[in-house]
């Protein structure tokens, strides 16, 4: 089984080395439509998983071929958090990281389980998918083994924030006609607000989906973060090109009270003199600099 694959260069979280705790199959308790693995019946059983010492010991091995990996990224052909011994192997990992990070990316199918939000709480950085916050918009898209349970995974992940001190990212993937609506990018907003992540990823079909469905273009993605006012949106797309813009002062200061904006954001909107008069704005620290993971953003306030 090939267990260990990488290292990647992930612009989002560093060079990381994945670990697939279902190597065989897919194994997911989602059918999403934009899945870039094969369709396959949901199910909530990852079948013959990998015992986590063969794991442990395929990551020693990776990494001291890698001793340039940043990251250690678990994840699997479906839903990581299946992993029976999930627990287990994340208390191995802490033990073998050394410098690096643990991540995990995860359907948040399960974080409703008290067990698994102890278990994912050990990790530096959780990366968990909310694609929609309403009943109609998850049963569609998502196509869960239980759609009731939408509710439970939006008050789970409000609980794990409160005992996670890690870096929690939440990634929404918008389709076209199911969950690129305002109306639904406004319930979203209602949620992440109570959820408080560090970072919202937002980003779009970008290889051959499960489904015969169509992203949206990068400038419907920015109309719909317009939604998230304050929050730390990170639009994970391929940007049109575009002329920089003049912003005065003034014009800056009113960007960043709709949203922290990203270095990709600077660099895309801004011409040459606006970017000296956000530095000057930097310098007088009515604007501050934050990086969560790989990411940089420019926020109000010092």
């Amino acid at each position: 089984m090939n267990i260990i694959f990488g290292p990647v260069p992930s612009r989002r979280f560093g060079l990381s080395l994945g670990i697939d705790l279902s190597p065989g199959s897919k194994a997911c308790n989602f059918d999403c439509l934009y899945c870039e693995l094969s369709a396959a019946k949901p199910t909530d059983t990852i079948p013959n998983p990998p015992n986590v010492e063969e794991v442990i010991a395929e990551t020693k091995k990776a990494l001291a071929e890698h001793p340039d990996t940043e990251v250690i990224t678990i994840t699997a052909n479906g839903e990581p958090t299946l992993y029976p011994n999930l627990n287990e192997l994340i208390t191995a990992l802490q033990a073998i990281k050394d410098r690096r990070k643990l991540l995990i990316l995860s359907n948040a199918s399960t974080i409703d389980d008290p067990k698994i939000r102890q278990a994912l709480a050990k990790l530096d950085i959780v990366k968990l998918s909310l694609d929609c916050a309403t009943k109609r918009c998850f049963k569609r898209l998502d196509r869960p083994m239980d759609a009731d349970k939408l509710n439970a995974i939006i008050a789970g992940m409000q609980e794990f924030r409160q005992i996670f001190s890690g870096m929690l990212v939440i990634e929404i993937l918008v389709v076209r006609g199911i969950n690129d609506t305002d109306a639904e990018f406004e319930a979203l907003a209602d949620v992440l607000k109570k959820i408080r992540p560090d970072r919202i990823d937002i980003g779009t079909i970008d290889r051959p989906p499960a489904y015969a469905v169509q992203p949206v273009p990068f400038a419907r993605l920015s109309e719909l973060a317009s939604h998230l006012q304050g929050l730390p949106v990170h639009i994970v797309a391929k940007r049109p090109k575009a002329t920089p813009q003049h912003f005065s002062r003034e014009d800056i200061l009113a960007l960043l009270s709709r949203r922290p904006l990203t270095q990709e954001d600077i660099d895309t909107l801004l011409d040459a003199a606006s970017k000296e008069r956000l530095s000057r704005l930097v310098a007088e620290k009515r604007v501050h600099k934050e990086r969560v993971g790989s990411v940089l953003f420019y926020k109000l306030g010092a």
